[in-house]
């Protein structure tokens, strides 16, 4: 695909080959950032004319200016760390709206099955996989994690579009995709403890003992920070006039812009100095922010700039690069490749259906939560490239993770909406209503 793009392209243009070969090294790395953002606003909005997310156009921005058609943007290191940038500000502001009892409760009783059974099933299909077709045990974890996790910021960004973020579907849905993320996270770090130390039982045992520590201690800070602000929202009378006036003492620009993303990174820092991904540290701290302690008014602008730096700049370079890291021309494995996509659509769909069920949920609502845990994007990704990294997979197989990856997040809008539509038919939807 890309040789021919390389033919095809300059004889269309009129460009010398050469030329058209160096275009994506010679550009400099700001006006790679412009045609990026460009294309993909261009394309997010013509997503949204079709009433559908924008994510989808961003995306397929980053498929053609990537190596599989145009090869115009590179997968280069400025680009990938405004992306995290764009993870980290995606996570802060989805994490601002939801409430800590509203996350505690969609979890209690049988809502566990869901959180259980979306990650489960995936998990051992993608192990079945590995063993079927004779791969290592450690690749076949890999693969099973790949297939069982759920990227925690593609579906709040796609619920977010939908506005069902609030639902109650919506919050079960964010809440098993933290689930997953955290066990997949706990695993990964067994697995990369246990393959960089002696491989025997004793050093398996301590690098299991080990993981479960950091999780425990970062789930203890949580308990901790969370007692701590709500000790303090009862005392609101008395921290409110302290607080209004350290702020009012502050002389810099967006000082309390600066205070909320410093409170955030705290968490995010202690998330990756334990091992575990930015990403649940940053969804933590965004929804443990004191935000009883501010003005009204003072939050919600918070709330503007952040929502305006993330779906106008960062969002959008998030989602590009998605697809600019995909290749379809190092696929050399057929039967892997469609083996793999069916068991990652239909595996998470029925774990997620199967969990709703024995949640008590009804069918249309069991449905769009399988819908709902199937998309991959970023935490796949970073599975697969620390796999590819080890030398656990190949640039193949790391390839065909990449397209599941991408189908998964392009598709699941189109999946989810139409959940949504066939709850609307069987009940009225309404906002997040745990009690």
């Amino acid at each position: 695909m890309l040789l021919e793009n390389k033919l095809i392209l300059p004889a269309i243009t009129g460009i010398p080959v050469s030329m058209f070969h160096l275009v994506h090294t010679q550009l400099p790395f700001i006006v790679n950032l412009l045609i990026l953002l460009l294309v993909a606003k261009l394309l997010g909005e013509l997503a949204e004319r079709f009433r559908q997310p924008s994510m989808i156009g961003e995306v397929i921005a980053g498929v053609i200016l990537g190596p599989s058609m145009l090869h115009i943007i590179p997968n280069a290191g400025e680009i990938k760390v405004i992306a995290e940038l764009g993870v980290f500000m995606l996570i802060v502001m989805a994490g601002m709206e939801i409430e800590v009892e509203e996350i505690r409760n969609s979890i209690r009783g049988k809502s566990i099955w869901i959180a259980l059974l979306g990650f489960i099933v995936p998990m051992a299909s993608g192990i079945g996989i590995g063993l079927i077709f004779n791969y290592s045990y450690t690749f076949t974890i890999f693969l099973g994690l790949c297939i069982a996790i759920t990227a925690l910021p593609v579906s709040i960004r796609i619920l977010m579009d939908l506005g069902k973020l609030q639902t109650d579907v919506g919050q079960r849905i964010i809440s098993a995709a933290i689930f997953n993320d955290i066990v997949a996270l706990l695993i990964l770090g067994i697995i990369l403890d246990f393959n960089d130390a002696t491989k025997n039982l004793g050093a398996l045992t301590v690098s299991i003992i080990l993981t479960i520590i950091k999780v425990g201690v970062f789930t203890a800070i949580l308990i901790i920070a969370y007692h701590f602000f709500k000790l303090a929202k009862r005392k609101v009378n008395v921290v409110n006039p302290q607080m209004n006036k350290f702020t009012r003492y502050l002389r810099g620009k967006e000082s309390i812009f600066a205070l909320v993303i410093l409170f955030v990174l705290i968490f995010s820092s202690i998330a990756e100095l334990l091992g575990l991904h930015f990403i649940i540290g940053a969804f933590f701290g965004a929804i443990l922010i004191p935000r009883s302690m501010f003005a009204n008014r003072d939050f919600e602008k918070v709330q503007r700039s952040i929502s305006g730096i993330t779906m106008g700049f960062l969002a959008p370079i998030f989602f590009a690069t998605m697809g600019i890291s995909f290749n379809f021309g190092s696929i050399d494995n057929g039967m892997l490749l469609m083996t793999i996509l069916l068991a990652s659509f239909v595996s998470k769909i029925f774990g997620g259906y199967l969990g709703g069920r024995l949640a008590g949920f009804n069918q249309a609502k069991s449905v769009t939560l399988g819908l709902g845990l199937n998309a991959r994007g970023i935490m796949e990704l970073v599975i697969a490239n620390i796999a590819l990294a080890k030398g656990f997979i190949d640039v193949s197989v790391f390839s065909i993770l990449v397209l599941m990856a991408l189908l998964t997040t392009i598709l699941t809008p189109f999946l989810l909406k139409a959940g949504f539509s066939l709850i609307s038919k069987t009940e009225p939807e309404t906002r997040n209503t745990f009690t």
